[in-house]
């Protein structure tokens, strides 16, 4: 399946931005973890439907530490993870920024809720490109 028709798919299945790009970061590692899943959902709507930042933004910041931030005490997080994150939310910025104006989500969407359905898949979609592109130019991706 295309990586747009999966997105489609899942929010069809009533999952936003932020979740999605963790759904799908653990199918990209052939897991599921519905739990880290459901905690993504308050980014959802730009920090719990307040209009705030994009969850696009904040679940590429987490789709990225998924991969290369630390997950138990014994580990360490990868030395690029912080670099990584910023040339991110630089992209991210830069992107919405120049296309809308700024970036959250009332910027996004500017107070038109169909243009969700034109604007965010697109975005999400980026996002998730731009994020697997980070890691790899780092090493950091593990598939």
């Amino acid at each position: 399946m295309e990586l747009f028709d999966r997105m489609l798919e899942l929010s069809g299945q009533g999952f936003y931005c932020a979740q999605i790009l963790l759904i799908l970061a653990l199918e990209a590692e052939g897991k599921e973890n519905p739990d880290l899943v459901r905690a993504m959902s308050g980014l959802n709507g730009g920090l719990g439907f307040s209009g705030n930042v994009c969850g696009a933004l904040t679940g590429g910041c987490c789709l990225l530490g998924y991969f290369c931030g630390k997950g138990e005490a014994e580990e360490m997080e990868a030395p690029e993870s912080s670099q990584v994150i910023g040339k991110f939310v630089e992209w991210f910025r830069g992107f919405t920024e120049e296309a809308y104006g700024g970036f959250d989500c009332d910027h996004i969407l500017e107070g038109d809720p169909s243009n969700k359905m034109r604007r965010c898949p697109g975005i999400v979609e980026g996002v998730f490109r731009k994020c697997m592109e980070l890691l790899s130019e780092h090493g950091l991706l593990s598939l």
